[in-house]
């Protein structure tokens, strides 16, 4: 069994933040992350692209630097594979396995339109088998990030986890309700993605979530401290973003060291 499906225990979730490169990898592996995601809206953003911008060589090319930059598992955002059809599936999940990856994720929203729902199926199922028993195929609904609402969500997890995937997924669902629900109606780990209103994770091992994710949320926070500081600089000419600045430099010093030599 893949050491990284063996951290979805339900009821004792591991957070999984998504950084948006190499140096962000590092830094929340050297705060304590035991496992990674990409994010595809974090990485778009580094090249001046929105979310969905980004082609699958260049997202498991950027994954893959990702992975080789840390020591711990590190899952893809691979949208929905680059593939409508489950034979691109499964070879974008083989090129995944190929980069040194531990898993990767499967949507079922085309970049215009949720999959009708057999065909959704087929692709996970496409999915699982190119993933073998060593890669952690995530497979999610995206209905509620579209309006179709909780109730589908559901099926189509059951359906996901009939076809055989490890891991599921639902983003957008936030409340506890949610949650709840989700959780009660299938028999595989389930990732929860962070939210404003979403509950604290201490409160989410109550409820018997088993990981939870960032997606772009850290790349974007990150941002905004950049658009802060220029505003300052380009606006009153002042300098107080070197308080924020100051504070990065140790972090990055420390998390950026030879391995297994901390700085001082």
């Amino acid at each position: 069994m893949s050491a990284f499906l063996d951290l979805h225990r339900p009821g004792d979730p591991f957070v999984m933040p998504n950084p948006w490169d190499a140096g962000s990898a590092r830094i929340l592996v050297s705060l304590g992350a035991r496992a990674l995601a990409t994010t595809s809206s974090g990485f778009a953003a580094t090249l001046g692209r929105p979310d969905g911008g980004v082609t699958r060589d260049e997202a498991i090319a950027h994954a893959a630097t990702i992975a080789a930059a840390v020591d711990v598992p590190v899952s893809a955002d691979l949208e929905n594979c680059f593939a409508d059809d489950p034979a691109g599936v499964a070879e974008t999940v083989r090129l995944a396995k190929e980069a040194g990856l531990a898993g990767c994720s499967v949507e079922d929203w085309s970049g215009s339109a949720i999959y009708d729902l057999e065909l959704a199926v087929e692709r996970v199922a496409a999915a699982v088998e190119a993933a073998g028993e060593d890669f952690v195929v995530t497979a999610r609904a995206e209905n509620l990030l579209r309006d179709r609402g909780l109730d589908d969500a559901i099926t189509r997890l059951q359906r996901f986890q009939e076809a055989g995937a490890p891991v599921l997924f639902a983003p957008g669902a936030a409340t506890e309700e949610q949650i709840t629900a989700v959780i009660g109606a299938v028999d595989r780990p389930v990732n929860v993605l962070a939210f404003p209103d979403s509950p604290p994770v201490p409160r989410l091992a109550e409820l018997g979530v088993a990981r939870v994710s960032t997606g772009g949320a850290l790349a974007f926070a990150a941002y905004s401290a950049l658009v802060e500081s220029g505003r300052e600089l380009l606006g009153s000419g002042t300098y107080g973003y070197w308080a924020l600045a100051g504070a990065g430099r140790a972090v990055v010093a420390d998390a950026f060291a030879p391995r297994g030599e901390p700085t001082p």
